[in-house]
Formats: C-alpha cells, structure tokens, sequence
C-alpha cells in the first residue's frame, strides 16, 4: 500500500488573460501523516496550488492523483473529494456566509446529506473542542476575526478530511488567537491528519514542520527537511525568505567557534543552550 495521499504530476495552470503560468510543470509528491509547510514569495504559486488541490481550480495539463487516483471533476467526484480535502482560506470572510455559527458549522455535512442528528452531534463536538460553544448563536458577520478563523477551521474539521490544507491561518490574527491555531492545528496533525501550509514565518516552519516546500515561479524549486532547507542560504535568498533566528544564532556560534558545526541542527533556543552547558560555555 502507497503512503502517498497526493501526488501532482507536471502540473500547468494559467489564469484568463494572462500569459504567464501560475503553475509551470509543478510536480511533488505528499505522503500522508506528514506536517508541510509551503513557502515562497507572493505570486510563487501557493495558493493557485492549493485551489487545484480541493478542486475549485483544474491544471490545463498534468494530472492529481488522492489516494493512488486520479481527481474525478465530476460533481459526484468533487463532492467526495472535497469530504476528503479541506482548504481554510486566508481571509475567512470568503469562506463564511451563514448566518450563525451553529449553522456555518453544520452545513457542509447536512449538504452531503448527512442524518441531522448525526450532524448536530459533530457540530456540537466541534464548537466544545476549538472553544465555539458560546457563540453558536450568535452571528458570523459579529465575530473577531480571530474566533472567524477558528469557524473556518471548524467548518472544515467537522468533514473529517484526510487532508486538511492552510493558506495563512495565522495572518492577520493577535498573538492570543496565533497561539491557539497553532495549537489546535498541532492537535489535528497529532491525530494523523495530513497538513498542507502556507506560512511566510520562518520561526514558526523550522519548528512546527516535517518538511518545507519551496515554492518559485509556480514550480517545486526545493523540497526537504527543515534544516537542509534553512542552511540553503542561497535558496532562501531567491524565494525571498530569512534564515530561522535559531538557525541564524547557531552558525554564528559555530563561528565563532563556541559550538562545534558537527552538532546536529537545533529546533529550538532550548537546544542551543543545551549545547552551551555540555560544551561548558554557561
């Protein structure tokens, strides 16, 4: 059995009236289980990749494939996949458009024909686990857009989806309400969730991520582990990104010859000072 959940292969896509490719012979493979974050320069391709990944958009040329098959554009296939992949927006206001939340919720399993009580019963469940059951009542339009995340995100989670995908979740948002998604969203991947994200914060990838896609000029440019792409200075530079601080620091005491280079790559803060007590420098 192939632990693969998505796999696109040589994918074109260009929007009307333009002559450029927002997707230029894009192909990558995503196995399941695993944390990715997607990351590149505005315009790199991201958030087209994304689309076609749900559905909404279809490649020109090339081909998806779910779980070893091809994408079925017929509605009957869109319905199925769109069970199976969930996309959260960057702007939840594109998303949201019930009139409670209870019913935001609720709706996209009522639409595949799901019983209603059955359907109440995940609703519910939902709202107590991402802090929503005091709001069930009360108006999308009304919320912060903070807790309008968190209805984002739960409209997608109560599909059970095998792929849930991320465009900017933290944006916009205030360190509380950053925190939280964070935290439900480490919630989900613990539950073996498959977990597509586009994030520009370098920090934040380092840590949280299995691997890291670099996205340029709507292809694939680099695709590994955190720290193999993080030291890639040069690949950093042409995707517009900064190193991590923890990886920044790092080198710097490397070279200042306070921490041997030999010492695999750090995380976290924690584990620089770490090295620093073995090596007797604190």
């Amino acid at each position: 059995m192939s632990n693969l959940l998505l796999e696109a292969d040589h994918l074109f896509f260009s929007y009307e009236g333009e002559s450029a490719f927002a997707l230029n012979d894009l192909s990558l493979k995503i196995p399941k289980g695993k944390k990715i974050a997607c990351m590149g320069s505005n315009g790199s391709g991201k958030s087209t990749f994304f689309l076609c990944c749900n559905g909404i958009r279809r490649p020109q040329k090339g081909r998806l494939l779910f779980d070893g098959r091809p994408f079925d554009y017929s509605k009957k296939g869109l319905l199925q996949l769109r069970r199976q992949t969930g996309i959260v927006f960057q702007d939840p206001d594109t998303q949201l458009f019930s009139s409670s939340v209870f019913q935001e919720i609720a709706f996209g399993p009522l639409n595949l024909g799901e019983a209603p009580e059955v359907v109440r019963k995940k609703t519910e469940e939902i709202m107590e686990r991402l802090g929503l059951s005091s709001f069930a009542d009360k108006p999308v339009h009304a919320l912060s857009g903070g807790q309008k995340k968190l209805v984002a995100i739960a409209d997608i989670l109560v599909m059970e989806p095998r792929l849930l995908i991320l465009d900017e979740p933290a944006s916009a948002l205030d360190p509380l309400h950053t925190g939280l998604i964070r935290d439900i969203i480490q919630g989900i991947a613990d539950q073996g969730v498959t977990i597509l994200m586009a994030t520009h914060d370098v920090d934040y990838a380092y840590h949280w991520a299995d691997e890291i896609l670099l996205f340029h000029a709507g292809r694939i440019l680099e695709k590994g582990s955190p720290a193999s792409v993080f030291s890639n200075r040069a690949l950093l530079k042409q995707t517009s990104l900064t190193q991590p601080s923890v990886l920044s620091l790092f080198f710097r005491l490397c070279e200042t010859g306070l921490l041997s280079p030999a010492l695999p790559m750090p995380r976290t803060f924690e584990d620089i000072t770490c090295y620093l007590q073995h090596s007797g420098q604190i």
